[in-house]
């Protein structure tokens, strides 16, 4: 990827940089816009991984790189750096960017990543739209990962919302009513709906007792909705092939231990019975099943971690 560069434009809302160049250059009108986010619920390290893939393996140019020191509370969330031996190096400066990409086929999108903002929401909702309407931005497509009651064992589900039914009808694996805390992503969507624009959010189901390290497979899955969303080609091969690796793991430690197996056994029943229609009304509740307690939980989380460090939080969205 290109080095960022900064440039004296700022936005009515002061939150962010264009590369006036970029936008002299390219057609941007009528692309779509992805987004994900990484500080907030990113269960299985999925939006880092989902951000380091495209930014990785396709070629990235920032559009507007957003003034970070006005959105981070850097004493909640500190970047990393190195203490190398007697000196200090490699910060790791958060960041949040508008990019634009070009798929294998070359066809070019929109890409919003980065550390989630920790303050003046409303102001970066506001400075949001009105990108996506000086570029008529045609589809706005995001993800999440939330972790789930759900076995590794079956295929990945995912919580689909928006308002273009087209693209949600048929694929949420779980219905209901909940309130729960909002993340960014979720402020943006209410807006851009409010606003008329077109948007559709996936929320990946993780298992929870793996939500604490990278889970490859989840962050495939994320490509695949936001690609299929976005008539998109993403790039997947390298998390796939992790995703095996990791699967591998997991299976080895779940072998060897009595009480893991019990664990997993206990959640492919109830997903079992939920897909089957009988009678569940979330994932979340049992009908006489009760979820794996604290314990049960810790076991499963400890066996899998001991196999395989979980990655150090990347706030910025790349590897």
């Amino acid at each position: 990827m290109k080095d960022l560069q900064y440039t004296p434009f700022q936005d009515p809302h002061g939150l962010y940089a264009l590369n006036e160049t970029l936008i002299g250059e390219a057609d941007l009108r009528g692309l779509n816009l992805l987004m994900t986010y990484t500080g907030f619920a990113d269960a299985g390290h999925v939006a880092g991984q989902v951000a380091g893939e495209l930014l990785e393996q396709l070629d990235a140019e920032p559009l507007a790189v957003f003034d970070i020191d006005q959105l981070l509370d850097y004493r909640s969330r500190r970047p990393r750096i190195t203490f190398d031996e007697d000196h200090l190096t490699d910060y790791q400066q958060p960041r949040l960017c508008l990019y634009l990409l070009h798929d294998p086929l070359g066809q070019p999108f929109l890409y919003l990543a980065g550390s989630e903002p920790d303050l003046q929401w409303e102001r970066f909702a506001r400075a949001v739209l009105a990108l996506v309407e000086r570029f008529d931005v045609n589809l706005v497509a995001w993800a999440q990962a939330v972790p789930m009651p759900v076995p590794h064992t079956r295929p990945i589900g995912a919580t689909v919302h928006g308002n273009r039914p087209e693209l949600i009808e048929g694929i949420s694996a779980w219905k209901s009513t909940v309130e729960i805390p909002a993340s960014i992503g979720q402020l943006l969507e209410v807006r851009l709906t409010e606003a008329g624009r077109n948007v559709v959010g996936y929320a990946i189901h993780v298992p929870h007792y793996l939500a604490e390290a990278e889970y490859p497979p989840a962050a495939v899955a994320a490509l695949e909705y936001l690609g299929a969303a976005a008539t998109l080609m993403l790039p997947s091969e390298r998390l796939r092939e992790a995703g095996r690796a990791v699967e591998r793991q997991i299976a080895d430690q779940v072998n060897s231990s009595a009480e893991v197996q019990a664990v997993v056994t206990n959640l492919e029943k109830q997903y079992d019975q939920f897909s089957d229609g009988a009678g569940r009304r979330s994932l979340l509740a049992g009908q006489g099943d009760e979820l794996p307690d604290a314990d049960e939980l810790g076991a499963a989380v400890e066996a899998y971690l001991a196999s395989r460090d979980a990655r150090p939080g990347d706030d910025d969205g790349r590897r």
